[in-house]
């Protein structure tokens, strides 16, 4: 009787144990060796997928959770991809509240998963009572047997990589990493892969990312909420207009900004030179390092890991569309779009 082999269960037995690959071309001025772990290849595209596992099942292992019970959160859309494909396999339900900067792919996305989506503006104060942080409050109020996953304050979103994601990259590197790249959102991934590698050796830099209109570079340096530093910017799940306590600040040894211009291009210069398709924060992330290269934080022997966070399927009408880049003034003339496209009459 032949055997099957590399059958999975359900689709969420795929998650995690994702690819280091390494970088070729686009950080060939740079010293250094440069690896990305890809988690555009978990079954939901993104590290999301990691954390949403993780906190439901600790959530049923507290018997807070029953066949039936509703799933609430705030995301920017990967999140709640991640919960609605593990709501969809447990048989839970799975409610919303997301950030207007989400690209409507995203949000159809969601809806596609069976989600209920509610739209918040981008640009309110966190104690706004249209943020999706406080309509994500509210819904769970107002909502038997429910959870709010809360992941910018809940320990389990640091757990999750610390569990996982740390791990995998040590184990992928032999335990030879020196840098680690990341960005910081929530900060969970940042915080809990930190926590791993540095427990492993303490001379490990883990480099934050930040965005430009957001607070926690400077808090990092100076333990300032400082609420002139918060503007409108355009990179999603990256930065905060407030201070996540997923995010552990002590495992992070600096933090560098960069701007929505560079981290646009960067991701589109990822697909043609490496052929890896992947989200705006990737495209930060990637630029990151590069200018921590600049300012002489590598040399020939660094072994440097990159987190990418997402596929880039879901910004086709943000960095990947020519319009779009156009309308935010992010062609000139050294930076054009290519016109690929020929249509034939």
């Amino acid at each position: 009787m032949i055997q099957n082999t590399g059958i999975t269960n359900n689709i969420l037995e795929l998650i995690g144990n994702t690819p280091l690959i390494k970088l070729n071309k686009i950080t060939k001025d740079s010293p250094g060796n440069f690896y990305v772990k890809y988690e555009g290849f978990n079954p939901g595209h993104s590290m999301k997928d990691r954390i949403a596992i993780h906190i439901i099942e600790e959530a049923e292992k507290k018997g807070l959770l029953k066949e039936g019970s509703t799933i609430i959160e705030t995301t920017s859309g990967n999140t709640g991809f991640s919960l609605a494909l593990v709501s969809i396999i447990k048989g839970y339900k799975c409610i919303l509240a997301v950030n207007s900067k989400a690209s409507a792919g995203k949000i159809n996305m969601l809806k596609a998963m069976g989600a209920k989506v509610y739209v918040c503006p981008a640009n309110v104060k966190a104690d706004d009572p249209r943020s999706y942080y406080q309509v994500a409050k509210k819904l769970h109020e107002e909502t038997a047997n429910s959870i709010y996953i809360n992941q910018y304050f809940n320990e389990l979103n640091i757990e999750a990589h610390y569990k996982t994601t740390g791990p995998e990259i040590w184990q992928q590197t032999n335990g030879e990493i020196t840098h680690l790249v990341a960005a910081s959102g929530t900060g969970g991934t940042i915080s809990g892969v930190a926590r791993y590698l540095k427990e492993q050796n303490k001379n490990i830099k883990v480099l934050g990312v930040d965005a430009f209109g957001s607070i926690l570079k400077k808090f990092h340096e100076t333990g300032e909420f400082d609420q002139n530093e918060i503007y409108p910017y355009r990179i999603e799940g990256l930065g905060k207009n407030l201070i996540p306590t997923a995010t552990d600040f002590d495992v992070i040894d600096i933090f560098e900004k960069v701007t929505d211009e560079a981290a646009a291009h960067r991701a589109r210069e990822l697909a043609i030179t490496e052929g890896l398709f992947t989200g705006y924060t990737s495209g930060a992330v990637v630029q990151a390092a590069i200018q921590y290269a600049e300012k002489g934080m590598f040399d020939k022997n660094s072994k440097v890991v990159l987190i990418l966070p997402d596929h880039g399927s879901r910004y086709m009408e943000k960095i990947y569309s020519d319009e779009w880049m156009k309308d935010q003034g992010f062609f000139d003339s050294q930076k054009q779009a290519h016109e690929v496209v020929e249509y034939i009459k």
